[in-house]
């Protein structure tokens, strides 16, 4: 067991950026939450997965919703204790520690800041190993766990919870009561045996969203080329490499849905690379090729600082580097690319490994 204090809050929000793959609301938002947390509560103890007893309950934490629409209704911390507390109540268990339910933006960090409030400790791992748009898409539900019951918590107080028969139901109703609530609300959900985090989870994110961050700073101090650092650490590859110069996004439905143009740079020079997005990078391809799909993920670099670019972050002008890196092999699972791969998201494509794709054109990088 660990302590997650001031220094590791830093680079775990840097780490969650990218790891984010675009989406899981905005760092900067749940850095901040969990700073001021642990300034009033002191650190959180930080738990390997193999720490947790089996009979223990634990239940991630998160926020759902449009992450454009976090940025303009940050929440007060408030939302996701009671919906914690809620949720206690219906399960009429104590709950014994939290986690993440994706390694994204906000929702690696809000469960710290709940964690700090709370005095629980955080479970290093969480359900996606990046963050995805739905509720469904989580490694807890490809092993069977269910996603109810739920609470749902906002700003104002209103709280509901939910039983539904299936993830799909869920995501469905809990998205048009998140539309109704405001665009975002904060939810207790996948309440868990520790047998079952066990089985379901993909271990170590929060340590893995650290060591990025230390990556990343750590190069830029030594005068090293940081992206390289990254893909190294990460198992990762350059897909494309240019400047930002178009950008559509509209929040619909309680998702942000777009698709940033950027214009190929040195050797993409005379090329054009197409980011599609759905709160998160679900596709990269160029006028010729396909460079990386969902569930592998793809992720948006200042091509200068190395530092992770959010969707609602893309800005026109923007020097960025696009990378892919492969997803965690329970979402290359035929079940894992039902869920999230590249057909549910509408795209009429096959999943193929980035690495796959990388080898076909010859890698850039």
């Amino acid at each position: 067991m660990k302590l997650i204090g001031k220094e590791e809050i830093e680079n775990i929000a840097i780490g969650a950026a990218l790891l984010g793959t675009g989406g899981g609301g905005d760092p900067f938002v749940g850095k901040m939450m969990a700073l001021q947390a642990i300034e009033e509560q002191g650190p959180v103890k930080l738990l390997d997965i193999t720490e947790i007893e089996d009979e223990d309950v634990i239940v991630p934490s998160a926020m759902m919703g449009a992450p454009t629409v976090l940025v303009e209704k940050i929440p007060s911390g408030d939302e996701a204790i009671q919906a914690f507390h809620s949720l206690e109540k219906v399960l009429n268990k104590k709950i014994k520690a939290t986690m993440p339910i994706e390694a994204g933006g906000v929702n690696s960090l809000l469960p710290i800041a709940l964690a700090a409030s709370t005095g629980l400790p955080i479970v290093d791992g969480d359900g996606m190993g990046r963050a995805f748009p739905e509720l469904q898409m989580v490694t807890f539900y490809l092993n069977g766990v269910s996603t109810t019951p739920m609470v749902l918590a906002d700003e104002k107080g209103n709280s509901t919870v939910l039983n539904t028969v299936n993830g799909e139901w869920a995501e469905k109703i809990a998205r048009s009561a998140t539309m109704v609530m405001g665009g975002s609300i904060m939810n207790a959900i996948y309440p868990m045996t520790g047998r079952q985090v066990k089985d379901s989870s993909i271990y170590r994110t929060l340590t893995l969203e650290e060591k990025i961050g230390q990556t990343i700073k750590e190069a830029q101090l030594n005068k090293k080329n940081p992206i390289e650092e990254v893909l190294q650490l990460l198992g990762g590859m350059t897909l494309f490499s240019g400047k930002v110069t178009d950008i559509e996004r509209k929040t619909d439905g309680g998702f942000v849905h777009g698709t940033a143009t950027v214009e190929g740079l040195n050797q993409y020079k005379g090329d054009n690379g197409y980011l599609e997005f759905q709160n998160e990078n679900l596709l990269i391809k160029t006028d010729h090729d396909v460079l990386c799909m969902t569930p592998d993920l793809i992720c948006v670099l200042d091509t200068e600082t190395a530092l992770p670019i959010t969707t609602e972050g893309l800005r026109y002008g923007a020097r960025a580097t696009v990378i892919g890196i492969p997803a965690d092999e329970k979402w290359r699972t035929e079940k894992g690319i039902e869920v999230a791969g590249p057909r549910y998201f509408g795209y009429d494509y096959d999943f193929t490994p980035v690495e796959t794709l990388n080898e076909r054109q010859g890698g850039k990088q």
